[in-house]
């Protein structure tokens, strides 16, 4: 069992002023995209929260997302979802919180499965993610693309990297790489998934992400984890990062 919508991420942060940068709910790992994607007229709702570790301050603002993931090609060897997040925050005054004034985000991503052309062939994934057509400052239009590959025993490795607006990212830095591993704990469940991702970049995307999923059903599952942002929230030091740690919880539901 692999999470299918993170959001992950997704899985989906938005730091104060111009320097923000938002996530919207694609197929992911923790906070990161994956190269999985929703097959034909599969329909997935998330409810993920990213809630900081500490009251203080300079923490950043809790964020709080409901989305909606479909698949929309009727192909095997070729997939590609849409989605479409509702994004908000703890702020309560759109003053401070540009996001409570335009939360509706949008991201779409076309995947290719492994093996699909030939054996020991990795999974490609290519997409965009943080689409506000409301706001240019809050439209991060980010684009990425990954591979990956799973390894028995060791599980899932995937690599990529992302590029983002200049309106929306810190200047000169809105791009940077994308690594994530996961596996399914089958040897204690089926039903219990875990992961580590990690982008780089000192921009609101850039963090390290760890957690584990369990699947109720085979429909439902939770995921529970943790996210480092990197570089940590500092309002004196310039450009704002993503803000202190946070817990996220990511509830799935899948038709």
């Amino acid at each position: 069992m692999m999470k299918s919508v993170r959001t992950t991420i997704l899985a989906a942060v938005l730091t104060l002023s111009v320097a923000s940068a938002a996530q919207a709910t694609f197929s992911g790992q923790i906070w990161i995209p994956s190269t999985d994607a929703k097959g034909f007229g599969d329909v997935n709702i998330s409810i993920d929260n990213y809630i900081r570790m500490t009251n203080k301050a300079d923490a950043g603002a809790n964020y709080y997302n409901a989305g909606v993931t479909v698949g929309v090609l009727p192909f095997e060897k070729f997939k590609m979802e849409v989605g479409v997040d509702y994004l908000t925050d703890n702020l309560n005054n759109s003053s401070s919180s540009t996001s409570a004034a335009h939360p509706i985000y949008f991201n779409f991503k076309g995947a290719i499965p492994e093996d699909a052309f030939f054996k020991g062939m990795p999974s490609i994934a290519a997409g965009m993610f943080g689409l506000n057509t409301a706001s240019v400052a809050l439209s991060s239009n980010t684009a990425y693309g990954l591979i990956a590959k799973t390894f028995p025993v060791v599980g899932r490795i995937s690599l990529g990297g992302y590029n983002g607006s200049q309106n929306s990212y810190p200047s000169k830095h809105n791009n940077g790489l994308l690594a994530s591993w996961d596996r399914t704990m089958s040897e204690i469940s089926d039903k219990l998934w875990v992961a580590v991702d990690y982008a780089s970049g000192n921009n609101a995307l850039g963090a390290l992400s760890v957690g584990a999923s369990w699947a109720f059903t085979p429909n439902v599952s939770l995921l529970v984890g943790a996210n480092f942002y990197n570089p940590f929230y500092n309002p004196q030091g310039g450009a704002l990062p993503g803000g202190k740690p946070s817990i996220t919880t990511q509830l799935d539901i899948n038709f």
